[in-house]
């Protein structure tokens, strides 16, 4: 799997645990926490994100991303080694 199809499932995994983001432009430059993201949801995100993936990872190691477009480069990185 490319890492724009990563991208795109992390996108809709965000407008799927925060629907009033449905509308809204998102990009792999977008931050969680400038769309209004909490921790809680955040967390939600990349559980779902990691399951739609088949990638079992700690948690802890998703938290150096500062935007959707790194945590997408993150988890193609961690998929190409699994």
């Amino acid at each position: 799997m490319d890492r724009d199809s990563i991208l795109a499932i992390v996108i809709g995994q965000v407008r799927e645990v925060v629907p009033d983001l449905e509308a809204q432009p998102i990009s792999g430059g977008d931050a969680m926490a400038d769309l209004g993201i909490n921790s809680i949801e955040r967390s939600e995100i990349v559980m779902n994100t990691l399951e739609a993936l088949g990638l079992d990872l700690p948690m802890v190691q998703t938290h150096g991303p500062r935007n959707l477009g790194e945590l997408a480069d993150l988890l193609h990185a961690k998929l190409k080694r699994t």
